[in-house]
């Protein structure tokens, strides 16, 4: 990666991403010397403007941004970096340093959610029974609730019809989990056939 850190005395800004949801978590900026250690050790550290030292993000809260994934910008002087957070990103504790976690990209998040009882085998969790059960107890739930989504569908009572599309949805990414496919194929065939 071609960073071009001369452009502004030896800084780059970096825009933190959330890997799932895609909300931005922060702003921070690195010099070369923070981009390297964050490269190597898969957690994310700045340069503190303040403090005139490398600072990785959780060292006091332990609420680290592990790193996922480094973009440059056309330009070479500006990074993203998409990361998992462990806990909230912001020194005033809530999820971003722009505001509350948003609603738009939840699915992913819920996903992950599901991934975890599965694969870590949550003793006590409905997900993880009804995926212990099976693929076809799995898609059978699936088709019980797009009838009741159906059905409510007809009526006039919006929450109901929202609470069983919830239903649905989240019943419909175990059923992903089972298959082995993860929600963003999906969303590429629906992009590709845009």
């Amino acid at each position: 990666m071609n960073i071009d850190f001369l452009k502004v005395d030896g800084l780059v800004p970096v825009i933190i991403q959330d890997r799932a949801t895609l909300q931005v978590l922060m702003l921070g900026y690195m010099n070369k010397e923070a981009f390297e250690k964050t490269e190597k050790e898969g957690v994310v550290t700045f340069y503190s403007r303040t403090k005139k030292r490398l600072w990785t993000k959780g060292e006091t809260s332990g609420n680290f941004l592990h790193v996922e994934n480094i973009q440059l910008d056309c330009d070479n002087d500006t990074l993203l970096i998409q990361v998992t957070p462990k806990g909230p990103t912001c020194h005033k504790g809530t999820t971003s340093c722009f505001g509350e976690e948003v609603d738009k990209g939840f699915l992913y998040k819920l996903e992950e959610i599901i991934h975890d009882r599965i694969d870590n085998n949550i003793e006590g969790s409905y997900t993880n029974k009804l995926y212990k059960r099976g693929i076809n107890k799995v898609a059978q739930k699936v088709g019980e609730e797009a009838v009741e989504l159906v059905i409510e569908a007809k009526d006039d009572n919006d929450e109901l019809f929202k609470n069983e599309a919830a239903d649905l949805l989240y019943h419909y990414l175990i059923l992903l989990k089972a298959k082995g496919v993860p929600l963003v194929s999906i969303e590429r065939i629906l992009k590709d056939r845009n």
